[in-house]
């Protein structure tokens, strides 16, 4: 047995951990207690990396490399050699045909910085496009644009130890509870130290990072603008500004003044549909805080108006004097492990390594130099949505995508795989075969990932930390920067043959250290660092030669990076989302991450105790809405864009209010499915930001309606984890013979699937035989039931005297007890009390019956009803009643994700107490 010091591959925060193996296996995952960032925790998804890379989680992987010459066949497998020469061939001979910018990469914030700076420098270095972009500009470029244009470059200003400083946290745009678990820990525990803390937090939903609040603004999707005008008009207005600061540190003031003028509470009320009196209490409680710390991500981000929204905050620092102290700034939270570490070394297409402009001829001559080429391109290239419209029309003719799933993640899927399936070819560098975008795939390169890779990552506090291989690549698969290197080096003997190479690299730290040279004398300038000193501990940049140590917090001396030395207020106008509600799309869609999974699920979506929090896909209502209606919760549903549609369960949402829905980003075609959906994305808005070109993921108008699909299907099945990954692929084959299809594991201790499915008709024969033989259901000891005149069909198994297998299918009547057989199922109980029922079709549960509900506490498997059955036993103050459940249950003693839900569950049940009632 070993332990390897490394990251976390998840989120921004940038955890560290430490892994343990035994030989070529990752075994198990605990929080790196010497890591500054997280200082032991980790959150439901990092204390479970090691389940991931199961053998079971890992039959998906990647292993050898695979390629097709015509797209009528199927990839086949071939030698690394074979592979590389044939895309070398190919993309040389389009550049030389087409020219550089026929040919793009599109590339990901979960690449190590190695991996990002080898792929910039074969685009805009070799190629001479700056065609390679990254899905980082789905989640931070309107962040990168909202420094850039208000403090000069992107530099996120502060560090996580704020938090511990701050008086007043302004949250925004960010359920920091699910999307950043540790640092609301943090949050959180800052909060019982000083009781007196502020926090507000703004977003359309009441999230459990809203109702942690003292105040949440509930404000209408997209009128953030409206809102932050709004609180600057009011604190002009009571003088609680700092003119001092402004007069010295920062331009545009008078401008600032016009462009507020007329943005009163009362009007700003109106817009974004919150009480005139908050948004007045929200000012102050901003300007006159001590210290006022603003957190925000996606919510402000995946904005048409997104580069506004970052900028419109920032202005409430600035105006102030709140930046560059203790506890005092504007935090852009990172969505993914390095998105940070891409935009330092230019890997978005608008720009060039270390903060450089591609529209700065000084800029690109220091970049030529340094990689000794003749130029580097001096316009941007296509940015993730324009990509994929280039690639639609034929502008763009070979892509190659790296370490994510666009096929998954981009808005407005019909058009993107549409795009995809138009390309001469498309190179897939992954380390999972069986994502979204890998059936169209030309060819197939595997990678390595988290436990096998060796590099460096930054994350949201500007803290670079080396990342650690604790076992051997699997497989044929290679290091992402290494495959870069690799095709590199052979298309420069196509594209410029007898040159030398300006690919030396040999190992990561090579690459590493050129990387450090290159942002010599730049904001984030790191030459004082080396790869034996990130061996020791992280570090936070800058960090230049001859320092002792990196900066915590930037701006200290309010001096900015522009060419007066003064930030720069934002003027401009707020704008309203690119769609608005309609008679024909009247509901507002908005998207946002589950506690328990992460992006694409791609990793995540292979272990079956990450889906007890959320089981499975449901479409967020208000009640008022759902009756409105007609529908019932739970009831399957069509929800249409202006782009398409796809079908998924509706549920009751008390987070949302009437006129808004909701559905969680993370569900794909292989979740959520059907032969016509894509999932969620099938009907996001492409709609971009004209300065940060980041699509507007966060809105989309839409309308929901019932369906009339007769013939329903519900299946579920106890599977050996061995084969979890086979039959959840050989479940999603059949996507294409029906309208809906959602397919997802379930269970802890015994892992299973989940299988729904609906369509107009019974599907063609056989179709049917294939789900049962996937489930287990055929054979000697299956109990049989059909209905002919009915249509009505149902297929069990019991084995030792469980219920291990069930599939019903017919009308909806046929389906009445499908839930609480799911139920009885994974309870694992005897299946004796219950024997006379399995064929029926009553959807009452037998007497006695209360299913377990959903898990809370991932740690231990903690679920709803457990904790309200523990509660209703425990009494005293609400710090008493946790005291007690934790005491009983242990949730909430490990890494403290359900913290908020469980903090809740208590408040409630000594209030129901208090008044004589009981919780249900």
């Amino acid at each position: 047995m070993k332990e390897t010091r490394s990251t976390c591959c998840y989120c921004g925060v940038g955890c560290g951990v430490v892994i343990t193996s035994e030989g070529e296996r990752i075994t198990a995952v605990r929080g790196d207690a010497d890591h500054p960032s997280n200082r032991g925790r980790l959150c439901t998804k990092g204390s479970t990396l090691h389940l991931t890379a199961s053998p079971a989680a890992s039959a998906g992987r990647a292993t050898h490399p695979e390629m097709r010459r015509d797209r009528a066949l199927p990839r086949g497998r071939f030698t690394w050699d074979e592979t590389l020469d044939h895309v070398a061939d190919r993309f040389a001979a389009c550049i030389r045909e087409h020219g550089p910018d026929s040919v793009a990469f599109y590339i990901s914030g979960q690449l190590l910085t190695e991996d990002y700076y080898v792929f910039n420098k074969l685009a805009k270095g070799l190629i001479g496009t700056a065609n390679v972009d990254t899905n980082s500009r789905l989640c931070m470029s309107s962040a990168v644009t909202g420094y850039q244009q208000t403090l000069g470059v992107d530099a996120p200003p502060c560090s996580y130890e704020d938090l511990d400083h701050a008086q007043c946290l302004f949250i925004a745009g960010s359920n920091t509870a699910h999307a950043h678990p540790v640092l609301f820990r943090r949050i959180e525990a800052a909060r019982e130290r000083n009781p007196a803390l502020k926090v507000i937090v703004v977003d359309p939903r009441r999230t459990e990072t809203a109702r942690f609040a003292d105040l949440h603004l509930p404000i209408l999707p997209g009128t953030d603008v409206a809102l932050f005008h709004a609180m600057l008009h009011l604190m002009l207005w009571d003088e609680r500004i700092d003119r001092e600061y402004i007069a010295a540190h920062v331009e545009g003031f008078d401008e600032l003044r016009v462009a507020v003028r007329e943005w009163t509470p009362a009007v700003a009320a109106e817009v974004c549909g919150v009480k005139a009196e908050d948004i007045a209490t929200a000012a102050k409680w901003f300007a006159t805080s001590p210290a006022t710390l603003s957190l925000y991500c996606q919510g402000l981000n995946q904005s048409s108006s997104g580069t506004a929204k970052n900028a419109a905050l920032v202005n409430l620092h600035l105006a102030t004097g709140q930046i560059g102290r203790p506890g005092a700034g504007p935090f852009s939270l990172t969505g993914q492990p390095n998105a940070m570490g891409g935009r330092e070394v230019g890997g978005l297409a608008t720009t060039l390594a270390a903060h450089r402009s591609l529209t700065s001829a000084i800029d690109r001559a220091e970049m030529a130099r340094l990689w000794g080429v003749d130029r580097v391109p001096d316009r941007a290239g296509k940015t993730a949505v324009e990509l994929f419209d280039a690639l639609h029309s034929g502008e763009v003719r070979m892509v190659w995508i790296a370490c994510t799933n666009p096929a998954q993640s981009m808005p407005n899927l019909p058009k993107v795989h549409e795009a995809l399936a138009r390309a001469e070819l498309v190179v897939l560098q992954e380390a999972y075969r069986d994502t979204e975008t890998a059936p169209f795939a030309d060819v197939l390169l595997p990678a390595t990932t988290w436990g096998e890779k060796e590099g460096t990552v930054t994350n949201s506090e500007r803290r670079i930390t080396r990342v650690r291989a604790a076992v051997a690549a699997p497989g044929e698969a290679r290091d992402d920067w290494a495959i870069a290197v690799d095709f590199a080096r052979r298309l420069e003997t196509r594209l410029a043959p007898g040159k030398p190479s300006i690919f030396p690299f040999e190992s990561p730290e090579a690459v590493w250290n050129e990387h450090r040279e290159a942002t010599r004398g730049r904001d984030l300038d790191i030459t004082g660092l080396t790869y034996a000193m990130l061996e020791r501990e992280p570090q936070q940049w800058p960090f230049p030669e001859g320092a002792s140590e990196g900066r915590v917090r930037l701006y200290t001396d309010g001096v900015f990076h522009t060419p007066t030395g003064k930030a720069k207020f934002f003027t401009g106008a707020y704008r309203p989302v690119a769609e608005k509600a309609d008679a024909r799309f009247p509901l507002q869609l908005t998207t946002g991450r589950l506690r328990d999974h992460w992006h694409g699920m791609s990793r995540t979506g292979n272990v079956a105790q990450l889906f007890g929090h959320v089981p499975e896909p449901r479409l967020g209502m208000s009640a008022t809405d759902m009756t409105r209606r007609g529908l019932a919760d739970g009831e399957l549903v069509r929800i249409q864009s202006r782009r398409g549609a796809i079908h998924v369960l509706a549920a009751i949402d008390p987070e949302l209010r009437s006129g808004q829905v909701y559905l969680p980003m993370h569900w794909g075609k292989r979740f959520l499915g059907g032969k016509d959906s894509a999932g969620t994305n099938t009907i996001t808005n492409p709609a971009f930001d004209r300065d940060s070109r980041q699509p507007e993921l966060k809105h989309a108008s839409v309308k929901v309606e019932a369906v009339a699909l007769p013939w329903r299907l519900a299946g579920f099945a106890e599977i050996d984890g061995a084969r979890l990954v086979e039959v959840l692929e050989g479940l999603r084959e059949l996507q294409q013979d029906v309208t809906f299809l959602s397919v997802v594991p379930m269970g802890r201790d015994r892992p299973g699937v989940l299988v729904r499915a609906a369509h107009s008709g019974a599907p063609a024969d056989g179709w049917a035989t294939r789900l049962d033989a996937l489930l287990g259901l055929i054979g000697e000891g299956v109990l049989r039931y059909d209905d002919a005149r009915r249509g009505g069909s149902r297929r069990v198994l019991v084995a030792d005297d469980r219920l291990v297998a069930a599939r019903l299918s017919g009308g909806e009547e046929a389906l009445a007890s499908a839930e609480w057989l799911k139920d009885w199922l994974a309870s694992g109980q005897p299946v004796g009390p219950v024997r006379r029922f399995l064929l029926m079709p009553s959807a009452k549960a037998p007497s006695g019956f209360v299913s377990a509900g959903r898990t809370v506490c991932q740690c231990f498997g903690v679920t709803a009803t457990a904790i309200d059955t523990a509660l209703a036993g425990c009494a005293g103050s609400a710090a008493e009643r946790l005291a007690s459940l934790q005491a009983q249950l242990q949730c909430g003693t490990n890494c403290g994700s359900c913290m908020p839900e469980l903090r809740e569950r208590v408040a409630a049940s000594a209030s129901a107490d208090s008044s004589g009632r009981r919780v249900a």
